[in-house]
């Protein structure tokens, strides 16, 4: 029984994946090319997180200040704590991008982060799930929102850090061209 139960975690999963590819593709590069020109023009990428999505920043960040899976210079990344909305407004410039991680739980601090961001006059990039109409209402037209078409938590995190994963791909691509093997 409990067998059973673990592969249909693992069928779930793959299934969302699969699902999600075509869908979510576009919103990804969007996503991609926010990054990439702030980060060309010497911006910086500010990241917070709710709920799973407080683990993800810190994640995303070494992976910008780090590799992904390629030797680059880092890039600049800031993860926004508790305060993130007080935050933003100290430290957010014209250029920079502030990345949302909306994974459940309590997202006051990040909308309130958001309404700061468009204060702030950059763009933004929200990963949320299925349930992201909060965000729909704050979203300026230069903004992106990547919206995983599902509402349980695990999957939505899991899919949440498969794109973070294929925005780094896609920005080392873009940065440092394609990989010889």
């Amino acid at each position: 029984m409990v067998e059973q139960r673990i592969q249909q975690q693992f069928f779930e999963g793959a299934d969302l994946k699969y699902q999600s590819a075509e869908p979510l593709s576009r919103a990804v590069a969007d996503a991609t090319q926010a990054l990439l020109t702030s980060i060309t023009s010497g911006g910086k990428m500010l990241v917070a997180g709710s709920g799973f999505g407080v683990s993800l920043a810190p994640h995303l960040r070494s992976l910008m200040l780090g590799r992904f899976e390629r030797e680059r210079p880092g890039l600049a990344a800031v993860v926004l704590g508790e305060d993130s909305a007080a935050e933003l407004q100290a430290l957010a410039q014209p250029g920079d991008v502030f990345v949302a991680i909306d994974a459940g739980g309590p997202r006051a601090g990040l909308l309130a982060a958001a309404d700061a961001a468009h204060a702030k006059e950059i763009t933004m990039v929200v990963l949320a799930d299925a349930a992201a109409e909060p965000w729909r209402d704050r979203l300026a037209e230069t903004d992106v929102l990547v919206a995983v078409p599902h509402e349980r938590r695990p999957r939505v995190m899991e899919l949440h850090l498969l794109v973070l994963h294929c925005i780094c791909d896609a920005l080392d691509l873009q940065l440092l061209g394609e990989q010889e093997t």
